[in-house]
């Protein structure tokens, strides 16, 4: 068995002479408040020293004599200026770490905060089963718990308001169409997938982004959080998204105007754009990622590329490793040549996907995306073991996977000679399997195909669909549109303003401009 991992290792600071006292004078006086006494001076005492409000979560420095607000992010301001780095949430008894970015776990002070809790609770008069029943309840965290018993009156309100709002798995919180401000479907649609994003709903909706930039108000990051709290607010109303049009047009100028733009482009500012402004939430650890950063956008997005560069006379082998937010696919129509269809197209099934005769499936875009590429005698590069330029050949695959993965189904054509849109169906699963076109399956090709492994409980690189974007029209005149997955198996078509019911068949059946894929599993760091 290995040993437990060690707790925040910057509450050493913390424990010098005294600490055990002083913290718990603070539990005594400020969270527990036993007493009558104690309960006055804490409802007397405990305001926010920079704002004066009472409530904001508000958390009190253990270095020094400060209550601030952390809602308003007056604790942070004050932690950030003094180098106090602990703060303890005063409703809650959490100790919160400002270096860690969240609420830690020490033995010492949780002993100590127990043990507070268990004077508080007997000064009012608690019995020693009551305080066993919280104790197992809140495991010695947080006010005491007391069951909810409705009085006659709530009974009565509740038998006259049947229908009152609750989380099912037939519930709709998280949908909400957006009014469209002028050829805006392309920014719309793009929207509906990232508010749809599980990991990253989860981080704006606890508030975990810390801004950094002189003018919060021009900051991409701060609008998106608000966008997920007015999306995941219940309201029903379409969402006017006025000021992120605003902040896309001054962050990504190439995007300024009302032509209709490109989902896919906007798709890449954007995260690029939340990328650069998401500093302030690095907390300072090299990320695992191929861009070793740690903001939460290169944490769901960024995967590794690999491309091998093999010498046809030594067989020497060139590796480099780029990190990609999307991969962008050619398909069957363009003037690319694509190469045959795989085996399969017998009617069996390779990937979750159904080989028509004829139709192509997006684990063919993705074998030719990562098949061995010959680069002819017009591209000869310089071999580091021939000393000299050779004739050599190409082969991508991934070295790592990102959380989210989104595929840019290569549908617009912009050439010498022509532009044009290429409407050729591409079959695509709910579930997809990325083994395959891993590096580490290098080995198991053969001409470019890939040998299914008998190993098939291998869950590492599964991927969910839960957003598609969709492109209707001609490539001048075209609208874009979106399909959600609210629950495992509910899908919802949105269009600008207007939200309806799909089913998994329209999902399937639509073109497919951009594809966002979900892994089942996730790795512990």
């Amino acid at each position: 068995m290995s040993p437990p991992a060690a707790g925040c290792c910057h509450v050493t600071g913390f424990k010098v002479e005294n600490w055990k006292q002083n913290l718990r004078v603070i539990y005594q006086c400020f969270v527990w408040s036993g007493s009558a006494e104690t309960r006055k001076r804490k409802a007397k005492s405990c305001i926010c020293h920079m704002c004066g409000a009472h409530l904001n979560r508000l958390h009190s420095c253990l270095y020094c004599v400060f209550f601030g607000c952390f809602t308003k992010k007056h604790i942070h301001e004050h932690a950030k200026a003094k180098r106090h780095n602990l703060a303890i949430d005063l409703l809650y008894g959490g100790i919160y770490c400002f270096m860690c970015q969240d609420y830690i776990y020490d033995k010492d002070m949780e002993q100590i905060a127990k043990e507070e809790q268990r004077k508080a609770w007997k000064l009012q008069a608690f019995t020693p089963t009551m305080v066993s029943h919280y104790q197992c309840t809140m495991t010695g965290i947080g006010e005491k718990y007391s069951t909810w018993e409705p009085t006659k009156r709530e009974l009565e309100l509740l038998r006259h308001n049947p229908k009152r709002r609750k989380i099912t798995t037939n519930c709709t919180i998280g949908l909400r169409g957006l009014i469209n401000l002028g050829n805006t479907c392309f920014m719309n649609c793009i929207v509906q997938a990232l508010t749809h994003t599980p990991l990253l709903r989860d981080f704006f909706l606890s508030d975990r982004h810390k801004c950094e930039m002189q003018s919060p108000s021009s900051c991409l990051v701060c609008e998106m959080s608000t966008l997920f709290q007015e999306f995941y607010s219940g309201h029903r109303s379409p969402h006017i998204p006025y000021r992120l049009l605003h902040l896309v047009w001054t962050h990504a100028r190439h995007l300024a105007g009302y032509e209709q733009q490109d989902a896919h482009e906007f798709l890449i500012a954007a995260l690029d754009v939340l990328h650069r402004h998401c500093k302030g939430d690095d907390n300072g650890k090299k990320a695992n990622n191929p861009n070793h950063c740690n903001c939460i956008i290169d944490q769901i997005f960024t995967g590794g590329l690999q491309s091998d560069v093999t010498c046809q006379v030594c067989h020497g082998v060139s590796t480099t490793i780029d990190p990609f937010w999307d991969i962008s696919l050619d398909l069957p129509g363009s003037s690319t040549p694509f190469w045959p269809l795989s085996p399969g197209s017998d009617g069996s099934v390779v990937n979750g996907e159904s080989h028509m005769s004829g139709t192509t499936t997006l684990t063919d875009c993705l074998r030719r995306f990562t098949r061995p590429e010959h680069l002819g005698s017009s591209a000869k590069i310089k071999c580091s073991g021939c000393h000299s330029y050779q004739e050599s050949t190409k082969q991508l695959t991934m070295k790592k996977l990102p959380i989210v993965a989104c595929f840019h189904l290569k549908r617009f054509e912009h050439s010498a000679k022509l532009r044009r849109k290429i409407t050729t169906y591409v079959s695509f699963p709910l579930e997809l399997d990325m083994t395959p076109f891993m590096a580490s399956s290098k080995e198991s090709r053969m001409n470019g195909q890939y040998q299914q492994p008998t190993d098939s409980l291998n869950n590492d690189n599964k991927y969910s669909l839960f957003a598609v974007v969709n492109h209707q029209g001609t490539l001048e005149s075209g609208h874009y549109t979106s399909f959600i997955r609210q629950h495992k198996d509910q899908w919802f078509k949105c269009d600008d303003a207007i939200i309806t019911k799909a089913s998994i068949k329209d999902v399937l059946d639509s073109e497919g401009y951009l594809l966002f894929y979900h892994k089942q599993f996730l790795e512990y760091e």
